[in-house]
Protein backbone atom coordinates (compact mmCIF):
# COMPACT_ATOMS: atom_id res chain seq x y z
CA UNK A 1 0.00 0.00 0.00
CA UNK A 2 1.56 3.57 -0.84
CA UNK A 3 -0.89 6.78 -0.19
CA UNK A 4 0.36 10.00 -0.18
CA UNK A 5 -1.23 13.34 1.28
CA UNK A 6 -1.13 17.25 1.52
CA UNK A 7 -1.70 17.87 4.78
CA UNK A 8 -2.08 21.81 5.65
CA UNK A 9 -1.54 22.56 9.02
CA UNK A 10 -3.46 25.59 10.84
CA UNK A 11 -1.62 28.76 11.31
CA UNK A 12 -0.12 28.94 14.88
CA UNK A 13 1.93 31.42 16.48
CA UNK A 14 5.92 30.55 17.37
CA UNK A 15 6.70 28.08 19.30
CA UNK A 16 6.07 24.58 19.38
CA UNK A 17 2.78 22.90 18.99
CA UNK A 18 1.34 19.29 19.22
CA UNK A 19 0.43 18.15 15.56
CA UNK A 20 -0.29 14.81 16.22
CA UNK A 21 -3.95 14.55 15.97
CA UNK A 22 -4.00 16.60 13.17
CA UNK A 23 -1.05 14.81 10.62
CA UNK A 24 -3.39 11.95 11.62
CA UNK A 25 -6.86 13.52 10.63
CA UNK A 26 -5.38 13.97 7.20
CA UNK A 27 -3.72 10.70 6.68
CA UNK A 28 -7.58 8.33 7.56
CA UNK A 29 -5.82 5.97 4.99
CA UNK A 30 -3.08 4.96 8.19
CA UNK A 31 -6.02 3.13 9.84
CA UNK A 32 -5.71 0.18 7.65
CA UNK A 33 -2.32 -0.50 7.53
CA UNK A 34 -0.93 -3.74 9.65
CA UNK A 35 2.58 -2.44 9.47
CA UNK A 36 4.24 0.19 7.52
CA UNK A 37 6.16 3.89 8.10
CA UNK A 38 4.69 7.01 7.64
CA UNK A 39 7.03 9.84 6.49
CA UNK A 40 6.43 12.77 7.19
CA UNK A 41 8.31 16.09 4.86
CA UNK A 42 7.49 20.11 5.80
CA UNK A 43 7.62 21.90 2.66
CA UNK A 44 9.23 24.76 4.63
CA UNK A 45 12.30 26.21 5.19
CA UNK A 46 11.53 28.29 8.73
CA UNK A 47 9.53 25.30 10.83
CA UNK A 48 10.62 22.24 11.72
CA UNK A 49 9.09 18.44 12.74
CA UNK A 50 10.52 16.58 15.86
CA UNK A 51 8.80 14.01 18.05
CA UNK A 52 8.93 14.59 21.98
CA UNK A 53 7.07 14.51 25.03
CA UNK A 54 3.07 14.75 24.83
CA UNK A 55 1.46 15.23 27.87
CA UNK A 56 3.44 18.41 29.75
CA UNK A 57 3.07 21.82 28.06
CA UNK A 58 5.87 22.40 29.78
CA UNK A 59 8.70 20.36 27.73
CA UNK A 60 7.44 22.59 24.78
CA UNK A 61 7.89 26.22 26.48
CA UNK A 62 10.97 24.97 27.77
CA UNK A 63 11.88 23.89 24.17
CA UNK A 64 10.89 27.51 22.81
CA UNK A 65 13.14 28.62 25.53
CA UNK A 66 16.01 26.93 24.45
CA UNK A 67 16.23 27.71 20.95
CA UNK A 68 15.94 31.19 21.74
CA UNK A 69 18.96 31.27 23.92
CA UNK A 70 21.02 28.91 21.16
CA UNK A 71 19.62 30.88 18.15
CA UNK A 72 19.00 34.52 19.62
CA UNK A 73 17.25 37.08 17.23
CA UNK A 74 18.98 40.45 15.93
CA UNK A 75 22.28 39.56 15.86
CA UNK A 76 24.78 41.56 14.09
CA UNK A 77 26.56 39.92 11.01
CA UNK A 78 23.25 38.10 9.36
CA UNK A 79 22.84 39.38 6.18
CA UNK A 80 19.58 37.28 5.55
CA UNK A 81 17.10 39.81 6.99
CA UNK A 82 14.80 40.95 4.41
CA UNK A 83 11.63 39.41 6.22
CA UNK A 84 12.87 40.49 9.80
CA UNK A 85 14.66 39.44 12.28
CA UNK A 86 12.99 36.21 13.01
CA UNK A 87 13.86 35.16 9.64
CA UNK A 88 17.68 33.65 9.57
CA UNK A 89 17.13 32.54 13.37
CA UNK A 90 13.97 31.00 11.91
CA UNK A 91 16.23 28.93 8.99
CA UNK A 92 18.86 27.85 11.35
CA UNK A 93 16.36 26.43 14.06
CA UNK A 94 14.69 24.33 11.30
CA UNK A 95 17.59 23.15 10.35
CA UNK A 96 19.37 21.81 13.74
CA UNK A 97 16.14 20.10 13.90
CA UNK A 98 15.07 19.16 10.29
CA UNK A 99 11.79 19.17 8.25
CA UNK A 100 11.03 15.24 7.93
CA UNK A 101 10.41 12.53 10.30
CA UNK A 102 9.80 8.81 9.81
CA UNK A 103 7.59 7.06 12.48
CA UNK A 104 6.88 3.11 12.32
CA UNK A 105 2.93 1.78 12.32
CA UNK A 106 1.72 -1.12 13.92
CA UNK A 107 -1.92 -1.97 13.41
CA UNK A 108 -3.57 0.90 12.18
CA UNK A 109 -1.67 3.46 14.49
CA UNK A 110 1.45 4.68 15.13
CA UNK A 111 3.86 2.64 16.90
CA UNK A 112 5.33 5.72 19.26
CA UNK A 113 5.95 5.28 22.65
CA UNK A 114 3.14 6.55 25.15
CA UNK A 115 4.43 10.25 25.66
CA UNK A 116 5.99 10.86 22.02
CA UNK A 117 4.37 13.23 19.98
CA UNK A 118 4.82 14.82 17.26
CA UNK A 119 5.59 18.82 17.29
CA UNK A 120 5.32 21.27 14.78
CA UNK A 121 8.19 23.99 15.31
CA UNK A 122 7.14 27.36 14.43
CA UNK A 123 10.27 29.44 14.21
CA UNK A 124 8.48 32.33 12.73
CA UNK A 125 6.31 35.17 14.47
CA UNK A 126 4.21 35.18 11.88
CA UNK A 127 4.81 31.52 9.71
CA UNK A 128 0.86 31.19 8.67
CA UNK A 129 -0.37 27.58 7.33
CA UNK A 130 2.09 24.98 7.04
CA UNK A 131 2.24 21.90 4.58
CA UNK A 132 3.45 18.65 5.22
CA UNK A 133 3.45 15.68 2.61
CA UNK A 134 2.60 12.45 4.51
CA UNK A 135 3.34 9.51 2.51
CA UNK A 136 2.23 5.94 4.44
CA UNK A 137 3.91 2.90 2.72
CA UNK A 138 3.09 -0.42 4.07
CA UNK A 139 0.85 -3.57 4.02
CA UNK A 140 -2.98 -3.35 4.66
Amino acid sequence: MWQQATITLKPRPRGFHLVTDELLAGMPELSRCRVGLLHLWLQHTSASLTVNENADPAVRRDFERFFNRLVPQGQPGYEHNDEGDDDLPAHFKASLLGCQLTLPVRDGRLAVGTWQGVYLGEHRDHGGARRVIATLNGEG
